[in-house]
């Protein structure tokens, strides 16, 4: 399994002893990236350090699944996607529940050809929209049940840019921080439709936790959770480089031009900081909001009406306590 373990060895930047640390792992979704930045970040400036964490990141990847390791205690908090997982969770009485939400929206998209189509409502006329089997059983269903999508526009993604780049009409799903950059450097015109601005309400890039640490271990909770909201706060508003060569790193097919690219694309789309996380910090969670999208898949026939109790799946505990919002404040300016 790819690990990193990214730790600040210099203990002057920090109050607590080495001795004091506790070990800590987390297990990502994927390969490093933007998307996992403020993590980086945390670490790399010695922000963990300071709460007295030593962070272990092991990187997650399409030959790795780091989500059975939470339950199994391989792991002490785990990165997710969005809630539908979570939702499994309960279901199944998996004993996780989710800590925190860094992404209040989801950065998945579909993504057409700039004027192959008028507007997001015109893509039910596509021939083709290329979608991940995950896809199709997920938010495929709510944009049938909600948008008039045809299941007969599906093909199956095969993960690369090859179709869309050589077909006009082709629609693609993708994520707002990455496709439509690689598809711009490959020289096309991409139009993206982030599926939150469409009513797709979940969290997304949520922190799990086993509930019998958030029982037992809440203090530890807690300072993990800090520490990873100061650092998205430093990685988005602030000077993010150690952050960006920690990622770089661990994924060396990243640049930093395209790292800064993604900061970006995460601050105009709204996808960390924005909403109710403006009032209650990043990482916020609104139980309404995770009731509202258990709602929406119940609705879209992804899930069965009472299988699953909406408020064993987040605790807002930890969140929503305006951690790093004078920080904010500092390296914005506003």
């Amino acid at each position: 399994m790819k690990s990193l373990v990214l730790f600040l060895a210099t203990l002057a930047a920090s109050p607590v002893a080495a001795q004091d640390l506790d070990k800590v792992s987390f297990g990502t979704n994927w390969f490093a990236q933007g998307g996992h930045g403020g993590w980086y970040q945390a670490v790399a400036d010695g922000t963990f350090e300071k709460y007295g964490i030593e962070l272990e990141i092991r990187s997650g990847g399409p030959q790795v699944n780091n989500r059975p390791m939470l339950p199994a205690g391989q792991l002490d908090f785990l990165m997710a996607g969005n809630l539908l997982l979570s939702f499994d969770n309960v279901r199944n009485d998996i004993p996780t529940i989710v800590v925190a939400a860094f992404f209040q929206k989801d950065p998945q998209i579909l993504m057409a050809h700039k004027g192959a189509y008028e507007d997001f409502a015109d893509l039910v006329n596509a021939p083709k929209v290329l979608v991940s089997r995950d896809g199709q059983i997920s938010y495929w269903q709510w944009l049938v049940k909600e948008h008039g999508f045809k299941e007969e526009q599906v093909r199956p993604y095969s993960y690369n840019l090859a179709e869309f780049l050589t077909d006009q009409t082709i629609v693609q799903q993708g994520y707002g921080t990455s496709e439509p950059l690689y598809a711009a450097k490959e020289g096309a015109d991409p139009e993206s439709y982030l599926l939150a601005d469409y009513g797709w309400n979940t969290y997304s890039t949520t922190v799990e936790a086993r509930t019998e640490m958030v029982a037992e271990n809440p203090d530890l909770v807690q300072r993990f959770v800090d520490a990873s909201i100061i650092g998205w706060y430093n990685y988005l508003y602030g000077d993010a480089t150690l952050g960006n060569e920690a990622i770089i790193a661990a994924n060396p097919e990243y640049t930093i031009d395209l790292l800064n690219e993604e900061i970006e694309a995460m601050k105009v789309l709204g996808i960390v900081d924005a909403g109710y996380s403006l009032e209650k910090g990043i990482g916020a969670i609104d139980p309404a909001q995770v009731a509202a999208f258990y709602d929406l898949a119940v609705n879209a026939g992804i899930l069965e009406a009472g299988s699953v109790d909406p408020s064993l799946v987040a605790t807002d505990q930890f969140v929503n306590k305006g951690v790093g919002l004078d920080l904010r404040k500092t390296l914005t300016g506003e």
